[in-house]
């Protein structure tokens, strides 16, 4: 047998005046006249199949029928509030799910702020994170299986996505801690020319990979990589093991492997650019609450 469908409207009503227990002061609390009112009340008996309530002079009370019917009407209601607030604020980007990855050496830097600013501005929107390298990032934001990337050296133009730049953040030279260079207060990148180095792989970052091997250039030689290792964790250890040297972002420093000693690179012009990523176009609003946090003031190395 078919199960009638019980409109809002009516359950509404009915449970209004389940609570007034008045004809007039349920109207008023509705703000409808009383005989629609009635009449509401008579298509859901209607559908119900019996009386809900009782109806004497002065006087109106449920019956076994509507005293069984208030509870799951309540429920209703209360289930239709919760779901139309839910949508109101998954439409408002105030709460949901968003997919978020980011770069190893950015938890070092960017990463502990935002996540902060975020929740505290957002504390319904959770962050499904993932660490990821930027050309995997990359991939992963054109396949839609995530949101936003946190990367290095974006790409200089890709009609898919778009870019925004969070901050810049100079190299360092990543040296063993017995090395004769960190006798001095800086580096020339000069100064590496002859020593065998420790860096990621071109296909885990190509334009971080291709900056480092641009500024080795501009000092007049090509790094002689011995060793590939994917994240900077791993690079420093094998720098500390004495495999060779590296150069890294400024952020790396935080990583504090007791035999590795960082030094500045002269000249200091030497950076790094950390961007936000995103499908161009993406109108999901969860999305740009997050680029409006990334980009306030404050939100930046911790």
């Amino acid at each position: 047998m078919e199960r009638p469908e019980l409109p809002l409207a009516q359950l509404h009503a009915f449970v209004v005046l389940a609570e007034e227990l008045h004809f007039g002061r349920a109207a008023a609390r509705l703000g409808i006249a009383q005989p629609p009112l009635s009449q509401q009340i008579r298509r859901l008996e209607d559908k119900v199949g019996h009386p809900l309530f009782t109806r004497t002079p002065g006087a109106v009370a449920l019956t076994p029928a509507g005293r069984g019917l208030l509870p799951a009407a309540r429920r209703a209601l209360t289930g239709l509030a919760d779901g139309l607030a839910a949508a109101r604020a998954a439409g408002d980007g105030r709460a949901g799910r968003l997919r978020v990855a980011f770069a190893a050496s950015l938890a070092l830097t960017v990463l502990p702020g935002l996540l902060r600013t975020h929740r505290d501005r957002f504390p319904d929107v959770h962050l499904d994170l993932q660490e990821m390298t930027t050309a995997p990032q990359l991939a992963a934001l054109r396949d839609g299986t995530i949101d936003v990337g946190l990367l290095r050296e974006p790409p200089p133009r890709d009609p898919d996505l778009s870019f925004t730049t969070l901050l810049t953040e100079p190299f360092v030279a990543v040296l063993p801690a017995a090395h004769r260079l960190t006798a001095h207060p800086t580096v020339r990148l000069a100064d590496l020319r002859d020593a065998p180095f420790v860096l990621l792989p071109r296909e885990a970052g190509p334009g971080l990979h291709d900056r480092i091997t641009a500024l080795c250039a501009t000092a007049g030689f090509t790094p002689h990589v011995i060793q590939e290792a994917v994240e900077w964790v791993t690079v420093c250890a094998l720098v500390e093991a004495g495999l060779g040297v590296s150069l890294a972002p400024a952020g790396i420093r935080r990583i504090g492997l007791e035999g590795v000693a960082h030094r500045p690179i002269a000249p200091p012009t030497a950076r790094t650019t950390v961007a936000a990523a995103w499908r161009t176009g993406d109108a999901n609003p969860l999305v740009g609450h997050l680029l409006a946090t990334v980009t306030r003031p404050g939100v930046g190395p911790a």
